[in-house]
């Protein structure tokens, strides 16, 4: 199993010691960093300068949002960074929900996510090819694009720099299980933002199909602490975010998530609580069981004896922690090389 290391997205400002933290991962025997973009920061630059500063570690985002750019405008940038970094890139993809699509982005959310996934993702492999100029007539990736109130100029093209790699691997962060089916179709890996090696059964009839070097990384927080409870709050304030404030209640994706996991009760009550403006009881109404399944957490050694599920998951492949504490990176480290 793998270990990459996962840096998210910027809050106020810039994460403090990122390229440091990246460099002791890579020191540490890492695999990969990842970075990921919402609001606020986007993905690519901090990538970027982790890349001017390290040698080998792998370079990951997770995700980049597929409605931020067009397809072939993301493919710029990774093959790009893939040149400058010699071949280090993963390029994570994902859609982002209506909230974010259509109140930061200013179009539409997709009326059929996985045909528009699709589309986007076969633009960006003929890039990568560059075995002829890029076309595609889809519903929503249009290349050249031929609609009136085009000029009718447009003609197909192909990328003028050779991308360093054709097979530059392509991930795609979905939860809903035709995602994560479509996933294990057009993609390389599958980048969960929840997992639960004890909890196969929420996507196992998604998985069917994954063909035999299909990589899973999920993304796993880690909270080292002797107090179980303290290291659970964090993860809890995410989760209370993410399944009550992270979409609109009729459409949460992330809430939908916690229910295939069993836990339909508390995604409702957290929902109910967070909308009322009784934030601080909604990260409450987060079960400990729920976060026990989905994260590491608690002293040293639990974190050594709950790691083990996770190692002899057969599904898992890559283990992508959120910590940014190093003595929990070597603790890491130490347990991934046995």
């Amino acid at each position: 199993m793998r270990l990459g290391l996962q840096f998210g997205y910027w809050g106020r400002g810039p994460t403090p010691g990122f390229v440091e933290t990246a460099q002791e991962a890579e020191r540490l025997g890492f695999d990969t960093v990842w970075t990921a973009e919402s609001w606020g920061s986007d993905a690519f630059t901090p990538l970027t300068w982790i890349a001017a500063h390290t040698s080998r570690i792998g370079l990951g985002t997770a995700v980049t949002q597929m409605t931020a750019r067009t397809p072939t405008a993301t493919a710029m940038h990774a093959l790009t960074l893939d040149h400058l970094s010699g071949g280090r890139v993963t390029l994570g993809l994902g859609l982002s929900g209506p909230q974010v699509v259509e109140g930061w982005y200013g179009r539409p959310f997709p009326a059929s996510p996985l045909t528009f996934t699709r589309e986007y993702v076969d633009v960006i492999r003929q890039v990568l090819r560059r075995e002829g100029p890029v076309e595609l007539d889809g519903r929503y990736a249009e290349h050249p694009y031929r609609g009136d109130d085009g000029t009718g100029l447009g003609k197909p093209l192909k990328p003028i720099t050779h991308p360093l790699r054709a097979d530059l691997p392509v991930f795609l962060g979905a939860e809903g299980p035709k995602n994560v089916h479509l996933s294990t179709q057009i993609a390389d890996g599958w980048l969960p933002l929840h997992w639960s090696p004890y909890n196969h059964g929420a996507y196992a009839d998604a998985l069917r199909d994954k063909p035999a070097g299909f990589r899973i990384a999920p993304i796993v927080q880690v909270a080292v602490h002797d107090d179980l409870a303290q290291a659970m709050l964090p993860i809890k304030a995410g989760m209370g975010f993410y399944v009550g404030g992270m979409g609109a209640k009729s459409r949460n994706f992330h809430a939908d998530l916690m229910r295939r996991f069993g836990y339909g009760d508390a995604a409702d009550k957290i929902q109910d609580l967070f909308f009322a403006g009784r934030r601080d009881e909604a990260i409450a109404a987060v079960p400990d069981a729920f976060v026990d399944e989905i994260a590491l957490v608690g002293p040293p050694d639990r974190v050594r004896e709950r790691f083990a599920a996770w190692a002899a998951d057969e599904h898992v492949t890559d283990m992508i922690v959120t910590t940014r504490d190093l003595p929990t990176l070597k603790l890491l480290a130490d347990l991934a090389n046995g």
